[in-house]
């Protein structure tokens, strides 16, 4: 067996590769750029802001209305391959309407790339964020992170981080986490039609599974997956939940149901859906802890 039941590429594929599943899948990804662009054009936001030495360590920052609003930041999903962070931009619609201050996080892309400087990358821009909470206006007690699919793992390896020890900084920096489709154990991605694109080594796999690493801190966790996902994603959701559990850390597992992996991030346009509830809900009842 290459991963758990699974004996070829193809049964890896068909449980892990989303487009398999979703009919006209490209319409969703045109419809996340029109909508970003929509957004973009609409609110107040600062793009390319950069927190690392590299051309694609850079953010795009949209400040609430509100002095000293909670921040939510998001981490967009391609599987490590794909995207930018501003294709995502239309995630700030619904948060934006519920006086939050968010800030997208872009990264360099697998092959260019190695999946440990993705993580650093993230890590740097989350502890940069902090650093210039101030100058943004944001209040940086009161920071959540939110990602789906790839940004889902990223969002984990960020729970896995050790801030006090690494950077300095409180151990509790993310208040509140929302892995939103996200894929924890990543043993099966060698096997897949994704490898050319990633290049994983098995150790690489290991350290970056969030499955199997230690989450340090004392966030928040609210761990999402779609009901018309696959198994495999559902179960790798749960498996993640209850492995925080098992740490001690304050976590849930939803399953959003008549949702699938794509149009799971409808959520968050307009005044936003059961995802944006949530994160919103989860964010104001850590202002008052």
């Amino acid at each position: 067996m290459l991963y758990r039941n699974f004996s070829n590429q193809d049964e890896i594929d068909r449980e892990y590769n989303p487009r398999l599943r979703v009919e006209q899948t490209d319409q969703y990804l045109t419809k996340y750029l029109s909508e970003s662009e929509r957004v973009s054009k609409t609110l107040n936001h600062q793009d390319g802001i950069q927190y690392g030495p590299t051309l694609n360590e850079v953010l795009d920052y949209y400040p609430s209305s509100e002095a000293q609003a909670p921040l939510v930041c998001f981490i967009h999903g391609g599987y490590w391959h794909a995207f930018s962070s501003r294709d995502f931009a239309f995630i700030t619609e619904a948060l934006h309407f519920q006086g939050f201050s968010v800030a997208h996080i872009n990264y360099s892309l697998c092959p260019e790339v190695t999946l440990d400087e993705i993580v650093r990358q993230c890590r740097a821009a989350l502890a940069w964020l902090f650093r210039n909470a101030d100058a943004l206006g944001f209040n940086p007690e009161k920071i959540g992170v939110a990602g789906h699919s790839a940004g889902g793992h990223l969002t984990g390896m960020l729970l896995a981080t050790n801030w006090e020890h690494d950077y300095g900084l409180s151990s509790n920096l993310i208040r509140a986490a929302f892995p939103i489709s996200g894929l924890f154990d990543l043993r099966p991605f060698p096997f897949s039609w994704l490898q050319p694109k990633l290049q994983f080594n098995l150790e690489q796999v290991m350290r970056n599974s969030p499955l199997f690493l230690e989450c340090p801190g004392d966030s928040k966790v609210k761990v999402l997956v779609g009901g018309d996902e696959s198994e495999e994603f559902q179960r790798q959701s749960s498996d993640y939940s209850k492995h925080l559990r098992k740490q001690g850390i304050d976590t849930d597992f939803t399953i959003i149901q008549k949702k699938h992996h794509f149009n799971l991030l409808d959520d968050f346009l307009g005044k936003g859906g059961e995802i944006t509830q949530l994160i919103t809900q989860t964010m104001r009842s850590e202002e008052h802890t």
